[in-house]
């Protein structure tokens, strides 16, 4: 009640690394392909399929 629930508790990444995938992916209209390869420039790995 006095706490809210955290959207993020238990993934594996912070929210600033789920987030910045999301609005690649909407605001630009990518595919979760191009998302992972600006990922995998900037030191992120991660699969598509994860995206």
């Amino acid at each position: 009640m006095g706490m809210s629930s955290n959207p993020y508790r238990g993934f594996r990444f912070p929210p600033e690394v789920i987030q910045h995938p999301v609005w690649l992916y909407h605001c630009f209209s990518l595919s979760l392909r191009d998302v992972e390869l600006i990922l995998t420039a900037r030191g992120i790995v991660v699969r598509y399929e994860s995206i």
